[in-house]
């Protein structure tokens, strides 16, 4: 894998997957709204993981942005095709941990801020480690959520001491 492709990395955090039914009441409970829109990227979380794309299906808006460390990816669907697709097949595997989430919720949006760190082993038996972070935004679609916007960005992490 060329190391260019490397930045690519970043934005697998960011992490979500198919729109999940929510709860009729979600719309009144703010908790089940934020549970519903936790589902989704933790279900973008767990496609990464498995390093399918194909299990993102339904995750993102037909004319969602992803943007990763500094470029404009265009849409989910453009992103899947060239960049991250591609990428997962180069992975052995791929790993999150110390994933926290904070979802807010604006009307008929959600706003969430996830931080991690992940590892990824290539084909090759290299090793990247990394702490990343990304923004998303959602949209309430029917009873389930939608990823419109994704922000994602990563780096190294500091040495242990």
């Amino acid at each position: 894998m060329r190391k260019s492709a490397l930045a690519i990395l970043p934005g697998l955090f960011l992490f979500a997957t198919p729109a999940l039914a929510q709860d009729q009441h979600a719309q009144h409970h703010p908790s089940a709204a934020s549970a519903g829109v936790e589902a989704v990227l933790g279900r973008y979380k767990a496609a990464i993981e498995s390093l399918d794309g194909s299990k993102t299906q339904g995750l993102f808006s037909p004319d969602s942005e992803v943007v990763e460390n500094g470029k404009r990816e265009g849409s989910f669907a453009n992103y899947l095709a060239h960049h991250l697709g591609p990428e997962l097949t180069e992975f052995r595997s791929f790993k999150f941990a110390d994933y926290k989430v904070d979802v807010r919720m604006e009307g008929p949006l959600a706003l969430a801020i996830e931080s991690y760190s992940f590892r990824v082993e290539l084909k090759t038996g290299d090793a990247i480690e990394r702490q990343g972070v990304a923004t998303s935004v959602l949209k309430r679609v029917g009873e389930g959520w939608q990823i419109i916007s994704m922000h994602s960005s990563s780096r190294k992490p500091k040495p242990k001491s």
